[in-house]
């Protein structure tokens, strides 16, 4: 099961640069969302992960989806819901395959340690909103077994408050043969392809990705990008804390 899954895996994400690379630059914004949303669901599906979706997505208007991160795959189990530009360290950009798929498909970068980086990505991230589009942010900077929400940095709050798009709390539980775990969190010392290949060996992976209340522009707008980070953050905490979503 595990080599003919990574075959089909890796020929996946082939098929995925090549598209990138040769299709996306003549195709139409709403062609490459919507080849975008049927890429990733299969990719999700031949990585064996099973996702189940609760609550309400924001499915049509402008929003920024703020969620916890425990793996590579957040992005991709997130786009399978709707089509997302995501912001991401700079460092991904060399990341084997998945790198040059994520950085074709319209992912924002942020350089960490440079002094405008924040005001220049948020100019970009005002810029999807107005067109209409999804945004997807993982505001603690790191990935976690999944057990626990580190705090949030919300300064790129501030760009979705400005440019009156709606905020969006996602929370993420990862389960393992029918019990949270983190087997498959991409955390420690483990690099890209360890964690790809313990991904690949691993059966019944599922993934609770649990949508919660819309904060609406205005709500955003007169609470601030602290507060408004603090409430999302809060109530991810208490949706991915162990006993949450378990039975």
């Amino acid at each position: 099961m595990f080599l003919a899954r990574a075959v089909l895996v890796v020929a996946w994400m082939m098929l995925g640069l090549s598209l990138v690379l040769l299709a996306f630059p003549v195709l139409a914004r709403s062609v490459r969302s919507a080849v975008n949303l049927r890429w990733s669901r299969i990719l999700v599906w031949l990585c064996g992960v099973a996702v189940r979706v609760q609550g309400e997505p924001d499915r049509t208007r402008p929003v920024l989806w703020v969620a916890n991160h425990v793996s590579w795959i957040d992005v991709f189990i997130l786009n399978s819901v709707r089509t997302l530009s995501f912001i991401a360290k700079s460092e991904i950009r060399r990341w084997p395959l998945i790198g040059r798929l994520v950085a074709g498909s319209g992912t924002i970068f942020i350089e960490r340690g440079q002094r405008h980086a924040v005001r220049r990505v948020g100019r970009q991230m005002e810029a999807h909103f107005q067109r209409g589009e999804a945004i997807g942010l993982f505001p603690e900077g790191t990935t976690s077994p999944g057990f626990d929400v580190a705090p949030f940095h919300s300064s790129l709050f501030d760009a979705a408050i400005r440019a009156q798009a709606d905020i969006q709390p996602v929370a993420l539980r990862f389960f393992h043969r029918g019990k949270r775990s983190d087997y498959v969190a991409f955390v420690g010392e483990q690099n890209l392809v360890q964690n790809l290949w313990c991904l690949l060996g691993a059966t019944n992976v599922v993934v609770e990705l649990e949508f919660l209340p819309v904060m609406s522009s205005a709500y955003c707008q007169e609470q601030g990008r602290s507060k408004v980070a603090e409430q999302a953050h809060q109530e991810i905490l208490d949706a991915v804390q162990p006993g949450t979503g378990d039975d």
